[in-house]
C-alpha cells in the first residue's frame, strides 16, 4: 500500500488542511496480501477520527492498511479537530468540508472510484457520529456506513458531557432544540427513511462504553425507520483501540461480504 500525506488549501475552511491516504498498489509488500483478480479503480472508505484524536490515529493504532489491502480499498482520513464534522455556530464550516469539498478534491487528486457502490464511510466515537450523519443525509452516495462506539444520539450525548466540554457543544450546535435538526442522526433517519437508495449500516459498541445507551437508542430507531442495519454489542468492551481495531476489520469484511 502507498501512504500519502496530503496538504492542500481548503476553501470551505479558509486554511491549509491535512488528509492521510492509503492507496492500493499492485505489489502490497512483504506480509500484506493484496486483492486478487482483475484490478480496477479502488473503492473508497472515508475513515473518520474521534474527538480526542487526529487524522493520523487510525494508522498508528490499528492495522487498517492490512485490512484494506485485501480488497483494493483506498482509505481517506481527514483532520477535523473538535468540529464534530459540523458547520460550527459562528465558526468553521467542517460539514461543508467533509460532505462536499473533500470528496471533490480527493477525486481530482487520486485515481479512485467515484461510483456510490464503491464508496463507504465509517468512524469511531465523534467519527461514528460523522459517518452516520453523512450516510443518513446523503444515502445515495454510499454503499455502506459504519459507526463504532458512536456519539450517534446528540440529545443523549449532551446529557453525558462533562461540564468542561459543555462550551464545545454550545459552539458546535448552539442552544437550540436538536430534535428536528439536520445535525441529528435520529431525525435524519426518519426524514430520509423513504430514500430510493440507502446504504447498509453497521453499528457497534461495547456494553461498558459510556456511549452504550446512545447505541441502544439508535439501533432500534434505525430498524423502525426501515434502514438495513447490522448491530454488534461486545460484552464488557469499553471506549478503546483494541475494540476499534477489531471493528474496522469487521466493517471492511462487512463491506465485502459475499465476495468470492
Amino acid at each position: 500500500m502507498a501512504f500519502l500525506q496530503v496538504q492542500f488549501f481548503s476553501e470551505a475552511l479558509n486554511v491549509a488542511s491535512s488528509v492521510n491516504v492509503i492507496l492500493p498498489e499492485a505489489d502490497q509488500g512483504i506480509g500484506i496480501r493484496g486483492s486478487e483478480g482483475e484490478r480496477k479503480l479502488p473503492g473508497v472508505l472515508y475513515l473518520l477520527h474521534g474527538y480526542s484524536d487526529d487524522h493520523s490515529i487510525w494508522m498508528r493504532r490499528t492495522s487498517v492498511e492490512r485490512y484494506a489491502a485485501e480488497h483494493n480499498l483506498a482509505v481517506i482520513m481527514p483532520a477535523v479537530n473538535h468540529s464534530f464534522y459540523c458547520n460550527e455556530k459562528g465558526g468553521e464550516r467542517y460539514w461543508d468540508y467533509v460532505s462536499e469539498e473533500l470528496p471533490r478534491i480527493m477525486h481530482s487528486f487520486l485515481q479512485i472510484s467515484d461510483r456510490p457502490e464503491d464508496t463507504y464511510v465509517a468512524g469511531l466515537s465523534m467519527g461514528g457520529y460523522g459517518a452516520m450523519r453523512l450516510a443518513l443525509t446523503y444515502p445515495e452516495r454510499f454503499a455502506a456506513a459504519g459507526s463504532f462506539s458512536g456519539a450517534v444520539d446528540p440529545e443523549y450525548t449532551i446529557r453525558t458531557l462533562p461540564a468542561e466540554h459543555q462550551h464545545d457543544w454550545d459552539r458546535l450546535f448552539g442552544e437550540g432544540d436538536l430534535k428536528e435538526s439536520e445535525c441529528n442522526p435520529m431525525y435524519l433517519m426518519k426524514k430520509n427513511a423513504d430514500a430510493p437508495k440507502k446504504p447498509r449500516l453497521y453499528v457497534s459498541c461495547g456494553t461498558k462504553d459510556f456511549l452504550f445507551e446512545a447505541h441502544r437508542r439508535f439501533v432500534p430507531a434505525l430498524k423502525e425507520s426501515g434502514w438495513d442495519v447490522t448491530s454488534y454489542e461486545k460484552p464488557d468492551a469499553i471506549h478503546e483501540w483494541g475494540f476499534w481495531d477489531e471493528q474496522i476489520k469487521a466493517f471492511i469484511d462487512f463491506i465485502y461480504q459475499g465476495e468470492s
